[in-house]
């Protein structure tokens, strides 16, 4: 590699920052109360963690505004990327697609490495679908639009349940309850060694993945759709003028509202309707987890619409801003605190998996952002990028950039 000395010419965008900041908060919280496990949970666990009110309340606020919606912010924004990476390329004339396209090769290796400690890993998952964002580039912005609606409708899930009927692609990988193979797992993670938990997770991890992001489930569908949306919104500019789209912000959550109002009881009458057996087998099935889907996008928007208002206010922008070092190192930040989380939880470290309440595992994420929110803010008052960032970018480019300020 040959080295550069010269710094990023063009300037960040704070809040983008402070916005993958935040929603990398509630990656980990999330993370951190399922106890890294990455995979349906067996019963003695579940008892293990609820263990009075508390720890349902926790359960409540997670499943009502933190699980999948910060995924979804993430996923926003990693679109919102791309198009800024490729419109800075353009402005010089040049061409960063093959780049890109190298750039997703080295996340997944990544991602892979990351995997290894951690089943739920989704940078494997972004490297994968990045590749589909490249022809995007150059697709007019009604038709980005067109095919985003499509995929949260639930096209990609109709396709897979056509074809399938409900069968499960990849095997019996995504079982719950009892079954023998989610207690295996389980015990693994629990009372195995390190070398057993990587190995394991080397397998394990990717087929379970598959299915949940591409089955009848679809999360691989909506994460595809919000990349769509962030490449949308980085063509607008939106973020270069956000403190002047006051109606714009204002549309926005008061839709998402209505959406997130609508799809809820579109979900309640349809799921209800089935009795307490609800299986995913039916088309009706299919259209709840649509509803549910379209429930978790509206949520999330509302979360980003609140974020925006809020970060147009002087105090509130105050606070906000502190996850901006956090979320300049987000890939550092995200595959650390898996590291750090499973050390803490995994038999092959502390072994606490399953041991500790739910409101317990939720003050340890807590601390956990805080920590690493300290950490980010003093590494980057002497170095440009994290770790991580810093060897991607190097990497992208095959150029060794100056890690240290001057």
């Amino acid at each position: 590699m040959t080295t550069v000395t010269t710094s990023e010419s063009k300037s960040r965008i704070e809040i983008i920052d402070a916005l993958r900041g935040f929603s990398l908060a509630g990656i980990v919280i999330v993370h951190m109360v399922e106890n890294y496990i990455g995979a349906p949970t067996p019963e003695v666990f579940n008892n293990a963690v609820h263990q009075g009110i508390p720890d349902y309340i926790v359960d409540g606020f997670i499943g009502f505004l933190l699980r999948g919606k910060f995924f979804a912010l993430f996923s926003f924004l990693f679109g919102l990327s791309f198009f800024i990476q490729m419109d800075n390329a353009a402005q010089k004339n040049e061409y960063f697609g093959g780049r890109f396209l190298w750039r997703l090769i080295l996340l997944f290796a990544i991602g892979y490495v990351h995997s290894l400690f951690y089943a739920g890993d989704i940078l494997t998952i972004y490297a994968m679908l990045g590749v589909l964002l490249i022809p995007f580039y150059k697709i007019e912005s009604k038709w980005v639009l067109g095919c985003a609606a499509l995929l949260f409708l639930g096209l990609g899930r109709y396709i897979v349940f056509y074809f399938t009927q409900g069968d499960n692609m990849f095997g019996n990988l995504n079982p719950m309850g009892n079954d023998p193979n989610v207690l295996k797992y389980y015990t693994v993670l629990k009372e195995g060694s390190f070398t057993d938990v990587l190995s394991t997770n080397g397998y394990y991890s990717h087929l379970n993945k598959l299915d949940f992001q591409y089955g009848v489930f679809g999360r691989g569908y909506l994460t595809f759709g919000f990349f769509l949306l962030g490449l949308y919104v980085g063509r607008t500019g939106f973020f270069k003028k956000y403190k002047e789209s006051k109606k714009l912000v204002k549309r926005t959550w008061i839709w998402s509202l209505v959406v997130f109002l609508v799809s809820g009881a579109l979900m309640a009458v349809i799921f209800g309707s089935m009795g307490e057996n609800v299986s995913f087998d039916n088309w009706q099935a299919m259209l709840g987890l649509t509803a549910f889907d379209l429930n978790n996008v509206a949520m999330t928007f509302i979360l980003l619409s609140v974020f925006v208002i809020l970060y147009k206010r002087m105090k509130p922008q105050k606070w906000l801003s502190k996850f901006a070092p956090y979320g300049r190192m987000a890939l550092t930040n995200y595959v650390f605190q898996s590291i750090v989380g499973t050390f803490l939880l995994f038999g092959w470290g502390l072994g606490l998996i399953g041991e500790l309440r739910n409101i317990y595992t939720f003050g340890l994420a807590i601390l956990v952002v805080i920590v690493q929110m300290v950490l980010s803010k003093w590494w980057l008052k002497k170095f440009q990028y994290g770790p991580l960032e810093w060897l991607w970018r190097s990497a992208t480019f095959f150029k060794t950039f100056p890690m240290r300020k001057r």
